[in-house]
């Protein structure tokens, strides 16, 4: 396998979901273009992936999808070149990254960087795309530690890295190491995704890879991160950003304890 250089890196962003859990500020927006400290939620994805080298993304689109188009466009003003897939029915999350895929420019031996389009993270997704390579995994997924993971789905790792389960939410998890949504595949393992048909690569097919034996690595590290699935977590998202506990080369003014954008008129009395 050869180096690819991380400027070469494509990337594919999962946007399909109709955000439920945040209604109604979703009903007439998808949850990735809520407005976050100024700015569109996913402008923060796109400019972290864009500062990891990333050059150029597939967003894997479903619900109002035309909504993503009108806000980014080619990409161009994020130094980026955006191609646009669309679900005419919702695949999951493994059919759509495979219907994403069919947009990709990359060969077999590559690695395609994978992010879903509700997490705030500060991992180190250069590392992250090191590691698969030098380990020539067929997948390496992002792992973070919660306070509650029974929340959550669970994923223990052997001594090596290795995912050994991929466990669905219990009252009594195995570890507090969880799925943190980013995801650096080799490029041949996306195309072994059934094209056309609903699946869940949480349930199918990182649960398949393990069993058939293949090199599911899990990258844990203890960065910031945040679901921001819940109107609760999304203003803490919002927050974050604002004071500076996850930085966002996007964010549109200074860190600190407040955020005015140009024209705006904070009252004396706030």
């Amino acid at each position: 396998m050869t180096e690819t250089p991380l400027s070469e890196l494509e990337a594919i962003l999962l946007v399909g979901g109709q955000g439920t859990r945040l209604r109604p500020l979703t009903l007439g927006t998808p949850k990735p273009l809520l407005p976050t400290a100024g700015v569109p939620f996913l402008a923060h994805q796109l400019a972290r992936a864009r500062s990891f080298g990333v050059r150029r993304i597939v967003f894997a689109t479903s619900y109002r999808a035309e909504m993503f188009s009108e806000a980014f466009g080619d990409g161009s003003a994020f130094g980026l070149s955006l191609e646009y897939m669309t679900e005419e029915t919702p695949l999951g999350t493994g059919g759509a990254i495979r219907n994403a895929a069919e947009a990709l420019t990359c060969g077999p031996d590559a690695p395609v960087l994978v992010l879903n389009g509700d997490i705030l993270s500060g991992h180190d997704i250069g590392d992250q795309v090191a590691t698969h390579l030098a380990r020539k995994a067929a997948v390496t997924l992002h792992l973070t530690e919660v306070e509650d993971p029974s929340r959550f789905g669970c994923v223990p790792t052997d001594e090596d890295g290795r995912v050994t389960a991929f466990l669905e939410k219990t009252p009594n998890p195995v570890t507090n190491r969880i799925n943190a949504g980013c995801y650096v595949f080799t490029r041949s393992v996306i195309d072994t995704i059934p094209a056309g048909e609903v699946v869940s690569v949480e349930r199918e097919t990182f649960p398949g890879l393990i069993e058939d034996g293949a090199l599911v690595l899990g990258y844990a590290d203890a960065s910031y991160w945040l679901d921001v699935g819940t109107p609760a977590a999304f203003v803490q998202g919002s927050r974050d950003l604002v004071l500076g506990r996850l930085s966002s080369p996007a964010l549109p003014g200074p860190t600190g304890d407040l955020l005015t954008l140009p024209g705006a008129v904070v009252d004396a009395g706030a």
